[in-house]
């Protein structure tokens, strides 16, 4: 018996466990077809190192080499870095553009404009009561229409202000929480850390850790809607983490750095959350606009209403009217039925007080459509990444269902090949052994 006939069974035996593992790996694929994060994974076939024959040939004294079959050389996961970073830019300009529009919509929403119960009515409410009393001057209910009027219009910059307030305290717990010791962050962070740990033993062992290397980027994708990330990739297989613009990178190998101080510049959700509260932001404008408004009505008021200050305050938190009914002044001159007071606020309707209110309002609408235009766009953009990025690492059915196909087959061409050997060794010692008879 040669041993290029054993090296047969062999040879046929390598296809059966080659094609059987790469039968595995398709197995694997389908049944994470629908794993969030999960990478299509392909066993890379490589032949085996062949035997040397010196010589082979008796005539021309020739050797060659006997082929051995065939080996699983690695498995490999179908993954594209540039396309993974592209993913990742994006999701931190969409999760920061999503974050602003929200917080935003919300200040529109408290606004409540055009309403009966909305500012700008409350101001119209407000002149007419003054044009009611230039009609009747010494009315003592005009006058209590006057301060009604004007403590529904202070409450309602009062309520508005409180609702400003209301939204910046919910955006700035909303920073603390995802970046306290227990946050989003530092959960992502130290699970980053573990896995680095866990990969770079692996790779230490020359046993790729496909999986382990997909749960990784999934945990990176989940920061990158937090902050802007930047990964470096380090020879043991580790990754260095930079996280928005922290000064130390949030993770390195398995030594997280957190918390760190960040700015608006950070990008993402925390970057838009930081944007929102800072000094001159979107939601401290809108305050501090508002604040305008109202130091807007109480001095243009109080400058006609000369006996006593009408509007005390100024701010749209802390305005208030000042007066009783029996204080409010109609005339300038105390001469009953003059109405010339009255009659200069009324006319201070559509005035510097109503312009200011108007451009606020304005400038809300703005900025929400802004914010949500920006948000579209940035969601097509993502989702065009996205499909780029599923197309080359995602599994199709399809495609695994062929490659089924044909190592199934392969597996059977091998089995019938070793079956061809056994049945040829057979026939040989069967009747080696009768001629030895």
């Amino acid at each position: 018996m040669s041993i290029p006939t054993l090296q047969g069974l062999q040879t046929a035996l390598s296809g059966l466990l080659a094609e059987q593992q790469a039968l595995d790996v398709t197995g694997h694929n389908i049944a994470n077809a629908n794993t969030e994060g999960y990478s299509r994974q392909r066993a890379v076939l490589q032949t085996n190192q062949a035997i040397p024959i010196p010589s082979i040939s008796a005539i021309t004294g020739q050797g060659a080499q006997l082929g051995t079959g065939v080996t699983v050389e690695t498995y490999t996961r179908v993954r594209n870095s540039y396309l993974d970073a592209q993913y990742r830019t994006q999701n931190s300009s969409l999760s920061g553009a999503s974050t602003e529009a929200e917080a935003l919509e919300q200040a529109q929403g408290a606004f409540n404009e055009p309403s009966s119960s909305g500012i700008a009515s409350q101001l119209s409410a407000f002149w007419t009561s003054w044009n009611s009393l230039a009609d009747s001057p010494n009315s003592e209910a005009a006058k209590e229409g006057v301060v009604a009027a004007g403590q529904r219009l202070a409450g309602a910059l009062n309520q508005l202000s409180g609702q400003l307030s209301t939204i910046t305290a919910q955006v700035e717990a909303q920073y603390t929480a995802r970046t306290s010791p227990g946050g989003e962050v530092a959960d992502a962070a130290k699970q980053i850390a573990q896995l680095n740990q866990q990969i770079k033993l692996a790779e230490q062992a020359r046993q790729p850790p496909n999986d382990l290397l997909d749960r990784r980027d999934l945990l990176i994708d989940k920061l990158s809607a937090l902050a802007n990330v930047t990964v470096t990739a380090n020879p043991d297989g580790t990754d260095t983490i930079a996280f928005g613009d922290a000064a130390k990178p949030l993770v390195e190998g398995s030594t997280v750095n957190w918390p760190q101080t960040l700015s608006p510049a950070a990008g993402g959700q925390l970057g838009a959350l930081l944007g929102l509260t800072a000094p001159g932001g979107p939601l401290g404008g809108l305050r501090s606009e508002l604040d305008a408004v109202a130091a807007n009505l109480a001095s243009s008021v109080n400058a006609l209403h000369t006996t006593t200050p009408f509007f005390a305050g100024n701010t749209a938190a802390t305005i208030a009217v000042a007066v009783k009914a029996s204080e409010v002044q109609s005339s300038s001159t105390g001469t009953p039925g003059g109405n010339d007071v009255a009659l200069a606020i009324a006319g201070l309707r559509g005035g510097a007080t109503d312009q200011a209110y108007s451009g606020l309002v304005e400038n809300v609408g703005s900025k929400v459509q802004g914010a949500k235009n920006e948000q579209a766009n940035l969601q097509a953009t993502l989702t065009a990444v996205a499909g780029q990025r599923q197309s080359v690492s995602g599994v199709s059915l399809d495609e695994e269902m062929t490659n089924l196909i044909s190592y199934q087959r392969g597996y059977q061409a091998s089995a019938r090949t070793l079956t061809a050997m056994d049945e040829m060794l057979e026939q040989l010692i069967e009747h080696t052994g009768r001629a030895g008879l």
